[in-house]
């Protein structure tokens, strides 16, 4: 679905010769949209990308905003119900401007989510707001749990542990705590 959102961006812009697959998107989950601009759209100028992933960004959501499924990992509405009774939940991303709220809107979790920040707020990278995040919100004390290397190196630069979801993405090499489903930081 998302591919599919893309291609069509792709096709109306023009400017590059890429054609995306959902394989080849789950490789860029994780970055900034600027690096994802760069790694999909090297063929293209500056202008170009900023137009490509400014319409990538609009069908995307267009599309996710219009499916029915449930797109979620398993137990990730009750994982985060429970955790929400007991810890205070934020949300960092490198995801475009509107996506978090999108994501909680359509997941049913925005009750259980405190704070959120991600690249396409603010033009920085993880680490600075995971602590921008933690500055504004009075945290002194955060894990972070996320699914690729650039999720570890932002734990790294924001002096937190790192807890690596091995059910999600991508690899992390350096981390010393992983699950295999969200539910198991029940028991952590």
């Amino acid at each position: 679905m998302v591919a599919q959102a893309w291609n069509q961006a792709i096709a109306e812009v023009g400017g590059t010769t890429t054609v995306v697959s959902s394989s080849v998107l789950k490789k860029e989950f994780g970055k900034t949209m600027k690096a994802i601009a760069d790694s999909l759209f090297a063929d293209a100028d500056d202008a170009a990308k900023e137009r490509l992933m400014e319409k990538c960004c609009l069908y995307e959501h267009a599309a996710l905003e219009e499916c029915t499924q449930n797109l979620l990992f398993p137990d990730v509405v009750q994982t985060i119900r429970q955790l929400a009774a007991a810890y205070r939940i934020f949300i960092v991303s490198n995801c475009q401007e509107g996506y978090i709220e999108l994501f909680m809107k359509k997941s049913g979790l925005e009750p259980y989510i405190e704070d959120w920040e991600c690249f396409g707020n603010t033009g920085k990278g993880k680490g600075n707001n995971i602590l921008q995040l933690m500055q504004r919100n009075g945290i002194t004390s955060a894990i972070y749990v996320g699914d690729t290397q650039g999720d570890y190196e932002a734990t790294q630069q924001a002096k937190i542990p790192f807890i690596f979801a091995q059910y999600g993405f991508g690899q992390a090499e350096g981390c010393e705590r992983a699950i295999t489903s969200l539910k198991e930081l029940l028991n952590l």
